[in-house]
């Protein structure tokens, strides 16, 4: 476990979840501590193994959707990868909300 993550991870996978949280702020323009606080509340009771673990084998902009969005109503949500994001319609995704401020989750200050 580190300051920011509630699981525990080796250090390949805690820079594997930092480049998650980067995708976030770079793609939603939240701050940090929302987008970490967002992976803790999905994962922190999740065994993650070493890196690299099942999850690596998806690129970090992949997890990123996921956690900032809700599928559209085809149960579909954005890669990453230009060729399979061609023509989807992001103005239809709706955004989930972030974990409440009171929430164990955020471990970073916002």
């Amino acid at each position: 476990m580190t300051t920011e993550f509630l699981m525990n991870l080796d250090e390949g996978m805690v820079e594997y979840f930092r480049d998650i949280a980067n995708e976030m702020i770079s793609r939603f323009g939240i701050p940090r501590a929302e987008a970490v606080a967002r992976i803790n509340e999905r994962y922190h009771d999740t065994k993650i193994s070493a890196y690299p673990d099942l999850m690596c084998h998806e690129f970090p902009e992949y997890w990123s959707y996921g956690l900032y969005y809700y599928p559209n109503e085809s149960g579909r949500l954005p890669t990453g990868a230009e060729d399979d994001d061609e023509g989807f319609d992001m103005s239809a995704l709706r955004v989930r909300p972030a974990p409440p401020a009171d929430a164990p989750y955020w471990t970073l200050e916002a």
